[in-house]
């Protein structure tokens, strides 16, 4: 009985830790690139999103959400990710789930 409460534990801790490293996600952006990225939604005039809920990193946004094709000039590390641009911030996505991962002020 013992083992099978230790076996469950462990796999609950696994599983929530395996969770949560998926998760985090670092993006290093270098001072040029942000300014890069700044001044490009700047120049283009980028249209915020209308959202009720906070965005916040870690949420998962709305179905509903358009989410922009990152422009080439943003670099190779953020290429693979979509970008949403609300309350003067940009928010990097990963489109597989929706999941904020990154948040640009």
């Amino acid at each position: 009985m013992k083992r099978h409460l230790l076996a469950g534990i462990a796999a609950t801790v696994l599983f929530a830790g395996g969770s949560a490293f998926a998760q985090s996600v670092t993006i290093e952006l270098s001072p040029q690139q942000r300014t890069t990225i700044q001044e490009y939604v700047v120049k283009e005039k980028v249209r915020p999103v209308t959202v009720q809920e906070r965005i916040t990193v870690g949420a998962t946004l709305p179905a509903g959400v358009e989410l922009r094709t990152v422009p080439s000039a943003w670099g190779p590390s953020v290429s693979k990710y979509r970008y949403i641009y609300h309350d003067n911030h940009v928010y990097f996505v990963d489109p597989a789930n929706r999941r904020v991962i990154h948040s640009l002020d």
